[in-house]
């Protein structure tokens, strides 16, 4: 296993391909499956996972209330609801309509918060929610931190 410290990972954010199946899980019901994952990495943080929309179950999600985000490397985010069973999950995902340049690929794509959906993988590991959910990394075995987000830690 190929261990990775986030604080390896560099600033501005490095964008690149995910070589194994990811996969997004809720209520028993696949959300997501692809072999086409990108994944951002960032100083402290753990991985975000961006699925290609055509990877996605796109039936099940909605266009959220919430405001769109901006992120200083990405641009303007906008949030999706997931909708499983007459059941709603607020914000489970974001995505970047019109990234900017640097970041072009993600446009098409989704991030899912691990902590809002019974399982995510990765290959075959399932990954552990990062504490909080500022960044909604996911965090696998191979990494190690500390990771920023957790409750105090968002002024590292």
């Amino acid at each position: 296993m190929n261990m990775e410290s986030v604080w390896d990972y560099p600033r501005p954010p490095r964008l690149e391909p995910v070589p194994q199946r990811v996969r997004v899980r809720h209520r028993g019901i696949t959300v997501a499956d692809t072999v086409a994952a990108l994944r951002i990495l960032e100083t402290s943080h753990p991985p975000v996972y961006y699925l290609p929309h055509e990877d996605v179950a796109a039936d099940l999600l909605r266009p959220s209330a919430t405001r769109q985000s901006f992120c200083e490397f990405k641009g303007l985010a906008s949030y999706w609801d997931l909708v499983v069973e007459g059941s709603t999950v607020r914000d489970v995902a974001w995505s970047y309509a019109q990234p900017v340049a640097a970041y072009a690929p993600l446009a098409g794509h989704l991030a899912f918060y691990a902590s809002r959906v019974d399982e995510c993988w990765v290959g075959d590991e399932r990954v552990m929610p990062q504490a909080g959910d500022f960044y909604g990394g996911w965090i696998t075995t191979n990494l190690r931190g500390p990771f920023k987000g957790a409750p105090g830690t968002l002024g590292w």
